[in-house]
């Protein structure tokens, strides 16, 4: 037997799959990592804390598949997105990284902006938004406020760069994350040379990685270093990955133009393939060959929502009891009587794209309970996905249905939400780890198994549940949605900005 394994570097742990080629699960494994949380939305973590924990979770998974380690034959990584990370030339980190979720660096991101560079042509023809998160705002933070780390670091990357450099000795980075998140253009000249000029930002461009590969490219084997750390053969094939919500496209089997996904975790991405390229206002992309050669993708995200369920279990702290939640909220009216919830817990990616945005909850009263505020942040959710669904539509890149994966998939509560605030119905591949499943296609493509991710997909993705929206609930949900979507730039004017 050939075994793969799909690696996922979430935000709170990592987590091993053992595949066949059939794409059977065989076996799960996952170790967690803290997150340092502080004023000014920040959010750091330790590069040396996902590289112990992908040793535990991977020796884990080999163990309990009880497969050989000459049986894996490849492993491939996906992780989070625009989690920076600055390395010295032996490959260890100067700082925390600094998380996705993290949005410091709201001026940096205005300034690069206000650049008006061609690079920018992929956030609403040129007109913005740049967001936060992204790797350009963030690296000229670490410039303007650290001063002595970027000039220092030898190379400035991310999480899938750090894991693929300690695994394999060579120092890539992936056009996936490239393309989404460095404002890199395959399609039209590669590196934005100029955007960084502009910004005196030059010196970035020689501390990023110079070997760009796609996904399902093979990037080497192991070091002997880190198969010991891995428990895994020398032999072991490592393909390049992408950002996790991307790769689990694959994994959804999202792959033709019209298809969208919904990839569900501590956030929510929604993502719809093309084959042309365009850009819409409030939208990301379209990126080119970014996951697929000769598609594109169009791509929407909220920040919080798994995060703010994770929040609500802390905040409750032994009331928290998950299945007694999802049945008694189950058990409410659409509308949670009247608590209505903004998910902007940690700002807004799309359509707004504003890191200063914050969370609300509207209508309390004596009567509610824990359930209550269960639905209603589960509705809020549904209610932000609808927007950006909304807004796709408009764009001409609308779908007749969304296949979901990821955290949310295991709440059947949270998935009719889905589909009632939407309006649409709601599939869920029989494996719902998308992001795991779809690098153990790229890994399984990539050591030669498969010809194309194509026929990878038609080898080891398989159609699982499919929920249909209730039309009663659908129409109840019409009226709520045309609240929350008041409620924003109801409660612009009056938040209190908390100083970076």
């Amino acid at each position: 037997m050939v075994y793969v394994i799909g690696i996922d570097g979430g935000t709170e742990s990592v987590r091993a799959t053992v595949f066949d080629l059939a794409g059977r699960r065989i076996a799960s494994a996952s170790s967690a990592y803290p997150t340092q949380f502080s004023a000014g939305a920040r959010a750091e973590q330790d590069p040396e804390s996902w590289w112990s924990a992908l040793g535990i979770a991977v020796r884990r998974v080999v163990e309990e598949a009880g497969v050989g380690i000459h049986d894996v034959a490849a492993i491939c990584a996906t992780t989070t997105c625009c989690t920076v990370v600055a390395l010295d030339e032996a490959v260890r980190p100067l700082r925390p990284a600094i998380l996705w979720m993290d949005v410091r660096a709201g001026k940096e991101a205005d300034a690069v902006l206000a650049t008006g560079d061609p690079a920018l042509v992929l956030n609403g023809a040129g007109q913005g938004p740049v967001s936060a998160e992204w790797m350009i705002p963030k690296a000229l933070w670490l410039a303007r406020h650290e001063p002595e780390i970027f000039e220092a670091a030898h190379t400035i990357c991310e999480y899938q760069d750090f894991m693929n450099w300690r695994l394999t000795g060579r120092r890539t980075a992936s056009l996936n994350n490239a393309s989404i998140r460095w404002h890199y253009r395959d399609d039209a000249g590669g590196w934005p040379d100029s955007l960084l000029d502009t910004l005196n930002l030059s010196e970035l461009r020689k501390k990023w990685p110079a070997e760009v590969l796609p996904p399902g490219a093979a990037i080497g084997t192991l070091t002997a270093r880190a198969a010991d750390h891995l428990g895994l053969a020398e032999t072991v094939l490592v393909l390049q990955g992408g950002a996790d919500a991307l790769i689990g496209m694959i994994g959804l089997a999202v792959a033709r133009p019209g298809q969208l996904a919904l990839i569900t975790g501590s956030s929510h991405l929604q993502f719809a393939v093309g084959d042309r390229t365009t850009s819409v206002a409030g939208l990301w992309g379209t990126y080119s060959n970014a996951v697929y050669p000769g598609r594109t993708i169009l791509e929407g995200g909220q920040t919080s929502t798994g995060s703010i369920v994770a929040w609500l279990r802390r905040l409750m702290g032994d009331g928290f009891d998950l299945d007694a939640l999802n049945l008694e909220a189950g058990r409410l009216e659409p509308g949670a009587d009247g608590l209505l919830v903004l998910d902007h817990f940690q700002g807004n990616r799309t359509p707004y794209t504003d890191p200063l945005a914050r969370g609300a909850i509207t209508g309390l009263s004596l009567h509610h309970t824990g359930a209550h505020l269960f639905r209603a942040t589960l509705e809020g959710i549904g209610f932000g996905t609808r927007a950006i669904l909304d807004r796709m539509a408009e764009a001409g890149c609308g779908a007749a249905e969304i296949t979901a994966g990821g955290g949310a998939t295991r709440s059947p509560l949270w998935l009719q939400i889905h589909a009632d605030t939407s309006g649409l119905p709601v599939v869920v591949p029989e494996v719902a780890e998308a992001p795991s499943l779809g690098a153990a296609v790229l890994a399984a493509h990539g050591s030669g198994h498969f010809a194309s991710i194509d026929d990878g997909i038609a080898a080891m993705v398989r159609t699982g549940r499919r929920i249909e929206p209730i039309a009663e609930n659908v129409d109840r949900y019409q009226s709520i949605y045309q609240r929350y979507v008041e409620l924003y730039p109801a409660l612009k004017p009056l938040r209190e900005v908390v100083p970076a």
